[in-house]
């Protein structure tokens, strides 16, 4: 009858020793929390881009509305839809991991199934700075660009930088660079929701 005691005493104590233990904190250092809260400042707004840098070739940008969406902010994560035209198939994804920051990039058909090419990116691996970080591709992404047919990816390194007046997405690798300014300036109409999301 005692040993049954004892592991009930047990039990309840590890129970309630564990109800009143504090989740781990989620650490992030300076640089990365500016860089984040920066965007973060704009959240609900959208804005105007332009593409100022790109030397392949091909016109899949051309002629077209480029708006960037802060559209979802959290203490954690940033979702940030990337219209083409009438294309809403692109939401950038910026999260604080406890190891840095990642970027994912969620492709969407317009039915709101995921591309085969989808959630692609990287992660930081230095302090960056308050106005610009860089996303190395990460294996996952490595990975993938073998299988569907695009090796030359394996190279990818994503930057994002933000300024008081402009937000810029770059890519670059061994000979491609590809850039899109938006002005923070003037904010816009936010348009409908990203394709694989909703407006509640």
């Amino acid at each position: 009858m005692n040993i049954v005691k004892l592991i009930l005493s047990s039990s309840f104590f590890y129970f309630a020793h564990s109800a009143a233990a504090l989740e781990a904190p989620l650490v992030s250092i300076e640089t990365h929390d500016n860089f984040f809260n920066s965007i973060k400042a704009h959240c609900g707004k959208a804005f105007q881009g332009q593409v100022t840098i790109d030397n392949a070739s091909g016109d899949g940008f051309a002629n077209k509305d480029l708006i960037m969406h802060v559209r979802s902010c959290s203490d954690e994560k940033l979702e940030i839809p990337f219209h083409v035209g009438e294309d809403a198939s692109r939401t950038w994804i910026i999260t604080k991991t406890g190891s840095g920051l990642s970027l994912k990039h969620d492709h969407r058909h317009q039915d709101g199934s995921y591309d085969e090419s989808t959630m692609y990116g990287g992660q930081t691996i230095d302090a960056g700075w308050a106005q610009v970080q860089s996303f190395p591709a990460d294996e996952y992404s490595k990975q993938l660009f073998v299988k569907t047919g695009i090796p030359q990816s394996v190279g990818n390194t994503w930057q994002m930088f933000i300024y008081p007046k402009k937000f810029s997405y770059r890519l670059i690798r061994q000979g491609r660079e590809f850039r899109v300014d938006f002005d923070l300036s003037a904010p816009i109409t936010p348009p409908n929701a990203p394709w694989g999301y909703r407006d509640d």
